[in-house]
């Protein structure tokens, strides 16, 4: 690799990008050739960065002000007339308060309506445990029909809002408040249903979603100088799973480690245990938030009290190895 590449790659992970505003500018990108494409949010347009394509296509936005049970049912009357519906809230009150217009209407009858989310997980801050949706994944992985997809960074996020657009059926996007760092590649190409290997372990593999991949990245790094040989995994689409990526590195090493920024239970982890208890059991350890609801703080405060950090994982993979 050249200095000059090498420099430019730098330089791309150095970047921080919010997923909700990627997820802003690829809908208005994505307006401006299908005309087909209509967005709709319950009165947070200003936060979800819809408000981007509200401004440029008026009548194709919908403000249904703070009702997200309409919101969800007016987005599945206009997937009937041949329309492809974005509709965003914050994550609690779109998977919480929408849930059974969501399970009745949309997943029941396979609608083409697009879930995107934002201000997932805790690092929402200081609105605190009521804003912080830490159970959303869970609520949207049980759901039949339902594809569910965490993106790690913004230049994911784009792909991902592109590859929902010419797929039919329903999906749940979670995206961010918080900036995060861009680690997806630039030759990178999203596909549903598959991960990304950043590197493949001998002795841990270390399986993430959404701002964890970036955390994990820090952590193997870390694992590395200290000679442990850990492998990084962006599990980007929660389900379908990519179950031979999880095959193959069950396989391969002597531990495999979830990172998420959602409850252990229901999310990313289980997901990955329920599939390898049954087809190649290894032992997994996983973390993310244990049984609690979030609390107020910034970003970086709450991800330590919580457990969400480089060291914390570097510190559980090494005391296992160790034993």
């Amino acid at each position: 690799m050249g200095e000059r590449q090498e420099k430019k790659q730098e330089k791309e992970v150095s970047q921080k990008i919010a997923t909700r505003d990627a997820y802003g500018d690829a809908l208005l990108e994505l307006g401006k050739i299908r005309e087909d494409v209509v967005v709709l949010d319950a009165d947070l347009s200003g936060s979800t960065k819809t408000k981007k394509f509200a401004k440029q296509f008026p009548e194709r936005f919908f403000n249904i002000g703070i009702s997200e049970q309409d919101m969800i049912g007016t987005a599945s009357g206009l997937s009937l007339t041949g329309k492809l519906p974005f509709a965003s809230t914050f994550a609690v009150f779109e998977t919480g308060r929408a849930w059974e217009q969501i399970r009745q209407t949309v997943c029941y009858s396979k609608l083409n309506v697009k879930l995107v989310a934002t201000h997932s997980g805790i690092t929402v801050g200081e609105d605190g445990a009521s804003h912080q949706a830490i159970e959303d994944v869970a609520l949207m992985r049980v759901l039949p029909n339902m594809t569910v997809i965490v993106p790690a960074d913004g230049y994911e996020t784009k792909q991902v809002i592109y590859s929902i657009a010419d797929y039919s059926g329903p999906v749940y996007v979670r995206l961010g408040r918080s900036k995060v760092p861009v680690v997806m590649p630039s030759n990178y190409e999203f596909q549903i249903g598959k991960s990304y290997a950043f590197h493949i372990g001998s002795d841990v593999n270390i399986v993430a979603m959404g701002i964890m991949v970036s955390i994990a990245l820090d952590a193997a790094k870390i694992l590395k100088e200290n000679g442990i040989d850990a492998g990084v995994i962006n599990m980007s689409t929660v389900k379908p799973l990519d179950n031979e990526m999880l095959l193959e590195i069950s396989k391969k090493s002597k531990l495999i480690v979830t990172a998420e920024e959602h409850s252990i239970i229901g999310g990313l982890g289980s997901a990955v245990c329920e599939f390898l208890s049954e087809n190649n059991p290894v032992r997994v350890i996983r973390i993310g938030i244990k049984d609690n609801f979030g609390c107020s703080g910034s970003p970086s405060e709450l991800l330590k009290l919580y457990g969400l950090t480089a060291d914390n994982i570097v510190k559980t993979i090494t005391e296992l190895l160790n034993k």
